[in-house]
């Protein structure tokens, strides 16, 4: 049997021999580098080749244009999708569908499928998790089918203690079982954080209920959410569907779309741009299947979850690492399925605007930090040798590229479109391109941001509720605040993935930062 023990690295030091930790570490430092050059060289070639530098920032600029365009049709048919799938009775399909094609051994769906959901908690207050419950406790699958797990850490005892009864109390008896974890403290090799407490949970569960259940782990579909994850009603019934008609269907991962909109009247401008930002994306990659990896909040056969050990407890990004694990183990069969199906959670809002903003930054630079999959992959293809060359290329160009735009496209679209002419010399100002330059840049970005008009009325209609303390004059500065989008998209997307890079590059690790979760009282 093959030794896949390259599936569990974390980082360059947890590899057995020194050539094997110099390969890993040249790839640690792979994208911060390429980031880096591609912001230097366009600083120095504004000296040196001003003509050539401008010419790049047109058809960059250009460039985003178009990828804009595609981008918003994207979004439009994927909001189509997400809204049709909130309104179609997914009951009644599971009921008319009979035994599944695709494999699996069920007969009734009813009776042989069964949920594992994992719920870590950290620091949350009451009515924050009593607010999840209460959403799930509202699902349309059947509760006698759902395992759920409130995963607790030793290193929040008494704060834990006080919730994970009160929760037990009110929804424990809900569900075919009902069980808390507490994950201790201080294990070797880990880092603390969502994916240790993930892993121990997944375990816990396994040991406690899952194995004396005689369940085949195929028929047992588990999903890791966020505390903060508010479950839309139908979504497991969604899922399940899902589940008994895609091919092969424990050779995936199904990604719901994350709306970050469960306190969105709360927060400040800065953080209701950035979390519509982070919605619109998601929902926009769900028409991009080859290109997704999980995120956040996503759901797995229990099978592939066990097959390769868990999620991982020596990284940060757990959630999408645990892809790539997959990917790895079945050498390449190993997919994302888009659900086009919506999960809310929360926006990040503090209790005043600086202490917000300091948190969106550090969350953005905790994702961010996900770069580290790319020397996970590389290394990985290296050493799996089934995987086609293709697919290698095709699925590492997506990656690296991705975390390379996310690092320097705002600051070369919004930032740099001004060196050529600064620094171009008299040779270069005198022409007629350095006259036409920022009429054309600034021509094109405006037109882009016209393109904003479609995404604020996408928020607009993604919004909930207004709250009766809320003023309607709240809808007009919701537009207006889309202005932002230029400092937002370079102070709190380019510069913490930048930072998070850095990180690698010069192997300052990071810990997990766990997102503080507030929910301020309306007044």
């Amino acid at each position: 049997m093959e030794d896949k023990y390259y599936l569990k690295v974390g980082r360059a030091a947890d590899l057995p021999t020194k050539k094997e930790r110099k390969l890993y570490r040249f790839f640690e430092m792979l994208v911060p580098l390429l980031s880096l050059a591609v912001l230097f060289l366009s600083a120095y070639l504004s000296f040196t080749l001003p003509f050539w530098i401008a010419v790049f920032i047109i058809l960059y600029d250009l460039y985003w244009l178009f990828r804009t365009i595609h981008f918003y049709f994207y979004l439009r048919s994927s909001y189509a999708k997400m809204k049709m799938n909130e309104q179609e009775d997914w009951i009644a399909r599971l009921d008319k569908l009979g035994t599944p094609k695709n494999g699996l051994k069920v007969n009734n769906w009813r009776e042989d499928i069964y949920h594992l959901l994992i719920l870590p908690t950290y620091k949350e207050p009451l009515d924050l998790v009593y607010q999840t419950f209460s959403n799930l406790s509202k699902i349309d699958y059947p509760k006698d089918k759902m395992i759920v797990v409130l995963a607790c850490e030793e290193a929040d005892k008494e704060n834990a203690n006080i919730i994970s009864q009160k929760i037990k109390e009110d929804f424990g008896d809900l569900f075919f079982k009902f069980i808390i974890t507490w994950h201790p403290r201080g294990i070797g090799g880990e880092i603390p954080g969502h994916g240790a407490n993930d892993a121990w949970a997944s375990k816990q569960a396994k040991e406690l209920v899952i194995d004396n259940l005689g369940v085949p782990y195929e028929n047992i579909i588990v999903s890791s959410f966020d505390i903060d994850a508010c479950v839309y009603p139908k979504y497991f019934s969604c899922l399940t569907y899902m589940y008994l008609t895609v091919e092969r269907p424990y050779r995936a991962s199904y990604q719901p779309v994350p709306l970050y909109l469960n306190n969105i009247w709360q927060t400040p401008p800065i953080s209701r741009v950035f979390s519509f930002s982070a919605t619109f994306w998601h929902t926009m990659n769900q028409e991009q299947p080859e290109k997704l990896v999980t995120f956040s909040s996503h759901s797995m056969s229990f099978k592939a979850l066990n097959d390769v050990g868990f999620k991982q407890v020596n990284v940060v990004s757990d959630d999408s690492r645990i892809f790539w694990q997959c990917f790895f183990e079945y050498d390449g069969d190993y997919r994302v399925e888009p659900m086009f199906y919506p999960i809310s959670m929360d926006a990040n809002c503090a209790q005043n605007m600086f202490t917000t903003m300091k948190n969106i930054y550090h969350q953005q630079k905790r994702w961010a930090y996900g770069v580290g999959e790319v020397p996970y992959y590389l290394f990985a293809c290296l050493k799996n040798k089934k995987i086609s060359l293709k697919k290698k290329l095709i699925m590492g160009w997506d990656l690296i590229e991705g975390h390379v735009s996310w690092a320097v496209s705002s600051i070369l679209i919004f930032g740099l479109g001004w060196l050529p002419i600064l620094f171009g010399g008299p040779q270069f100002t005198e022409t007629l391109l350095a006259y036409n330059l920022p009429r054309t840049t600034s021509t094109i970005l405006t037109i882009n941001m016209l393109g904003l008009i479609g995404s604020i009325y996408l928020s607009m209609v993604l919004l909930p509720k207004r709250p009766k303390e809320t003023g309607i004059l709240k809808y007009p500065l919701m537009i207006i605040e889309w202005m932002l989008i230029p400092f937002v998209t370079i102070f709190f997307s380019s510069i913490p993935a930048l930072h998070a890079q850095m990180h690698w590059l010069f192997g300052k690790y990071m810990g997990f930062w766990v997102t503080p979760k507030v929910r301020k009282k309306q007044a």
